[in-house]
């Protein structure tokens, strides 16, 4: 009898993709998730008989192996040790369904499967095809199980996403594009496990572990960034400095920034900054099928010595020196993964922070977490993974010393409640900021608060130690040091307008019924978001004569011809105030104050009525803020989920312009945003989305005398010209389209732009 042999297969991809949520993935494999069952069909040369037996093989990793269990043989019809099971379905004459089964637990990754026939004594096998397994939040018995449906949609398969950046007084919001479905993202994501140190050091192993998401999110918090000279995806620049490679704020999307590193060989993309990498973690997370959602931290304090203090040095004019490397951040952008703490207990389950921007080295890799979200809550600073590191960027004392001349230093300031504000993260469906703050601690003040601390700090220096004041880590109080008998504080005459000069006064409070005399020495100086200091603007010297209870003023203005050259895409200027009590020798107090520029709006109007293939006209109108002339401006944007740079001729001093920007909508299923560069804001136009096919085009607009043509460049954006600022466009979805012969986009939005700083 001729022996039985398949002759070729079918995945029934559109069956099985639909059922396993991988429909979207632009890949030529078959994608399933662990735990959940699929169904191919195997066509033979012959009908079986009787004595025919039939298993599947799967295999993955380099050194495939059942005692590792990366490889399985399983019978028909039977659950195999290794959890694997198959189950033969409907047949015909030349054709069976098999319906394959992977464990809860299976390693994720690319696999081959193979079908081994037993005819009588003969043993033979056929080497069917490979697919790809992931892990499956809609599994009750995976690790990553997320058991509320609208939370699964959000953190595993909405390929857009809201980050939040600016301050705890002032929180901006910028668009970012996953994209963890797009072309050659998948296999993109499965080769940075490949290229990782720890594959490197034992790929059998390492496979072996890849069923454990908080070892891959481990894995992945290490490969995002490059410091480790393992191919990583990003290397971080916080130097201000971008003029050979890309200004981390122009990366809107994480497609354009993998597509770059697998082009360059992957050789690390030059830059990224905070919420780059978070954004292209949440991409490999979500792709591989992890639950995630960025976090942002305002006040977020980077504790290099971890001592739970942050400490940071003046000189007796209230200028930041560079001592020491701690430092405290204005926010910090990290991820959360979704899924169960098997290591450390059930209480601990839930979110878990990864951290993949290259801050401290732990266990001798630039890598962070998992941290469960509970344990640092808890206070349980013992616990893996970095849980201490996370624990100090929320929970950390901000003390401010002034370095003297002969080098002695004296501590003015000590905040405890400053780091770990606002901590924030994007709702679920919709782009709205939930506070989640009461996740990561008390509130504070609060006794919980009091006991947690005292419980981080005996862990790491034991509950004998007095190397901390007894009064700090009892009453965790700021009056004292904040406040020796004056207030102080910053407030701005109006707001803060690029262009224009800024204007703030110092106001001095006696509280006291003792009159007294203050000097100031007050200085500004151009900042970065992490608070390193660019260049110094100005340095001015004030004495006041503060009467019992009084109030006084003092006027600070420094004019854009005086910051405009020392600002950075940040924006950023920080101002401080050192105040000493000449009456009271050796109290001195310091008030700060960061100011964010504002900028002007962009206004975007978009036609009430979207037809599919008919041309629409954009009517996109900016200005110039500046009290002098412009020339290379581009105006930026994420269209077609493509980074793309709009050339607009230049302008002079507060000039304003219009343009129409003309395309063509082809389908409904994919996404266009615009962007705000200024604000780094981006918000979805159209949730279901506009697709342009074919050329862009451009229509000319003359204002005045002056003709206005835009053009349009695809690829790399510019990291040298000046960027005209921008607002962003708040979508309201109100209007329905009027029923026309050609299929109409859904949801066609009415757009309200507002300008916001």
């Amino acid at each position: 009898m001729e022996a039985l042999t398949p002759t070729h297969i079918s995945w029934q991809p559109s069956a099985n993709t639909s059922a396993h949520r991988t429909n979207r993935y632009a890949h030529k494999q078959l994608i399933v998730r662990r735990g959940q069952g699929f169904t191919i069909t195997l066509y033979f040369n012959r009908p079986q008989q009787s004595g025919d037996s039939l298993a599947f093989i799967s295999e993955t990793g380099p050194s495939p192996s059942e005692g590792s269990r990366t490889r399985a043989v399983f019978n028909v019809s039977s659950a195999g040790a290794s959890g694997w099971s198959a189950s033969q379905g409907p047949s015909e004459s030349n054709y069976t369904n098999f319906t394959l089964c992977s464990p809860a637990n299976a390693a994720i990754g690319r696999y081959n499967l193979s079908l081994q026939i037993t005819c009588g004594n003969q043993v033979s096998s056929r080497f069917l095809g490979q697919f790809v397994l992931l892990f499956n939040p809609w599994c009750p018995d995976d690790e990553v199980h997320m058991a509320d449906e609208g939370e699964r949609q959000e953190y595993t398969l909405n390929e857009n996403g809201i980050i939040f950046v600016g301050n705890a007084k002032y929180i901006q919001a910028r668009g970012w594009y996953y994209g963890q479905f797009q072309d050659r993202i998948l296999n993109i994501c499965l080769t940075m496990l490949d290229l990782s140190l720890y594959y490197r050091q034992n790929p059998a192993a390492d496979v072996a572990r890849r069923g454990d998401p908080k070892y891959v999110g481990r894995v992945l918090s290490s490969m995002i960034n490059g410091n480790d000279n393992d191919n990583g995806v990003l290397l971080g620049n916080w130097q201000g400095n971008f003029t050979e490679y890309e200004n981390p704020s122009r990366w809107e999307g994480s497609v354009v920034i993998l597509h770059k590193w697998l082009q360059d060989n992957y050789r690390p993309v030059q830059y990224g900054q905070c919420w780059v990498f978070a954004g292209v973690m949440c991409t490999a997370l979500r792709c591989l099928g992890i639950p995630n959602r960025l976090i942002t931290n305002f006040n977020s304090a980077h504790d290099s010595d971890r001592n739970l203090s942050v400490d940071k040095y003046y000189d007796p004019y209230g200028r930041s020196l560079q001592i020491g490397k701690d430092s405290s951040w204005d926010y910090h952008v990290w991820n959360e993964g979704w899924f169960i703490r098997t290591d450390l207990g059930s209480s601990y389950n839930g979110w878990q922070v990864l951290d993949s921007t290259p801050q401290e080295p732990s266990k001798g890799i630039f890598q962070c977490g998992p941290a469960s979200v509970v344990a640092v809550k808890q206070g349980d600073v013992d616990l893996s993974y970095d849980t201490l590191f996370v624990f100090s960027e929320v929970n950390a004392d901000s003390n401010r010393w002034i370095v003297y001349g002969d080098g002695t230093k004296k501590r003015v300031y000590c905040d405890t409640e400053v780091f770990g504000r606002s901590i924030s993260t994007k709702a679920v469906g919709s782009n709205a900021r939930v506070d989640v703050t009461n996740n990561y601690k008390y509130p504070e003040g609060s006794p919980e608060e009091r006991q947690v601390y005292r419980k981080a700090w005996n862990k790491i220096f034991g509950s004998n130690t007095t190397e901390r004041r007894p009064e700090v880590l009892n009453e965790r109080s700021t009056d004292a040091a904040r406040n020796p008998g004056i207030a102080g504080r910053f407030k701005l005459v109006e707001p803060p307008v690029l262009g224009h000069d800024i204007s703030l006064i110092l106001i001095l409070n006696n509280l006291s019924s003792e009159h007294k005399s203050v000097k100031v020495n007050m200085s500004a100086s151009s900042i970065l978001y992490t608070r390193r200091t660019v260049a110094e603007i100005l340095q001015e010297t004030a004495s006041v004569e503060l009467g019992a209870n009084a109030e006084k003023h003092i006027l600070l203005k420094f004019p854009y011809s005086r910051y405009g050259k020392h600002l950075t895409d940040d924006k950023r200027i920080l101002v401080t105030g050192l105040c000493e009590v000449m009456n009271m020798p050796g109290v001195k107090f310091l008030v700060e104050k960061t100011i964010m520029l504002e900028n002007p709006k962009i206004i975007i109007k978009v036609p009430s009525q979207i037809v599919v293939n008919r041309a629409v006209n954009l009517e996109i109108w900016y200005t110039n803020p500046l009290p002098e002339p412009v020339e290379n401006c581009v105006l930026l944007a994420t269209l077609m989920n493509q980074q793309v740079k709009i050339n607009v001729a230049g302008l002079a001093p507060k000039e304003q312009s219009m343009i129409y920007y003309e395309f063509t909508p082809r389908q409904t299923d994919d996404d266009v945003y615009v962007t705000n560069e200024e604000d780094r804001q981006e918000y979805v136009l159209n949730d279901s989305g506009l697709i342009q096919q074919g050329r862009l085009k451009y229509v000319e607009q003359k204002l005045g005398t002056t003709d206005r043509r835009a053009t349009l460049e695809s690829g790399q954006l510019p990291t040298d010209k000046k960027i005209l600022a921008s607002a962003a466009c708040e979508v309201e979805r109100e209007a329905k389209l009027l029923a026309e012969k050609d299929t109409v986009l859904q949801d066609s939005p009415i757009i309200k732009v507002s300008g916001t700083c």
